[in-house]
């Protein structure tokens, strides 16, 4: 994060009045700063790099080069920021789509300031979107979808404390919250989250996340 502690943001979105919205509510929080916008796929691949902000609000369709390219490009070029895919309706199978491309989660257009300000901090500080309740209407997508998730069929099982930890990470807490939770060193947590991530074979929080879900581990 910058060093005023203000967390940095990037917009990109093809429409002019979305992006005004949102930078008008973001503009109400103290700790925010939207600092660059992009109308166009291209353009954020420019832009983003660039501006290196904390955190992404991505438009997932947009005409030419759609939101999935976007953190396909800059995942592969190891420059994707935490991102928050904006999405005008629950269109499962492209968020499915853009949390396997590396989205930290999802957020409908029509967000409330509280919302969205929780959804960007929370990002900022490690975590991920992936509410249980979004999480479990996904995974009927799953169940239409060919699951491509490059995983182990059958995951080594969890200790308790690795499963308790899954449970908080797909409430989308941060390591520092969880290791505040628990009363133990975010080192500690860190180290479990990285065996949840090698036992369940994924290779990001989010993707553990879904993993946990498929397998009705939380």
């Amino acid at each position: 994060m910058s060093k005023e502690g203000m967390i940095k943001v990037c917009l990109v979105d093809d429409q002019t009045l979305v992006r005004q919205g949102i930078r008008s509510l973001l503009e109400l929080s103290d700790s925010i700063r939207v600092v660059a916008e992009a109308g166009d796929g291209a353009q954020a691949i420019e832009t983003i790099p660039r501006v290196q902000p904390d955190v992404v609000l991505l438009d997932l369709r947009m005409p030419g080069m759609s939101g999935i390219d976007v953190l396909n490009a800059l995942a592969g070029a190891n420059r994707l920021p935490p991102t928050i895919i904006l999405t005008t309706f629950d269109d499962d199978q492209l968020v499915l789509a853009g949390l396997k491309a590396g989205a930290r989660g999802y957020l409908l257009k029509d967000v409330s300031l509280d919302q969205l300000v929780d959804a960007v901090k929370a990002v900022a500080g490690g975590g991920s979107l992936v509410a249980p309740v979004v999480t479990q209407r996904l995974l009927s997508g799953l169940e239409r979808m060919h699951n491509d998730f490059t995983s182990l069929d059958r995951p080594d099982p969890l200790t308790e404390r690795e499963t308790e930890i899954l449970r908080l990470m797909a409430g989308g807490y941060s390591n520092k919250e969880i290791a505040n939770s628990l009363g133990v060193a975010e080192g500690t947590v860190k180290n479990h989250v990285s065996n949840v991530l090698s036992k369940l074979g994924v290779r990001d929080r989010t993707r553990a996340v879904l993993k946990a879900f498929e397998l009705g581990i939380v």
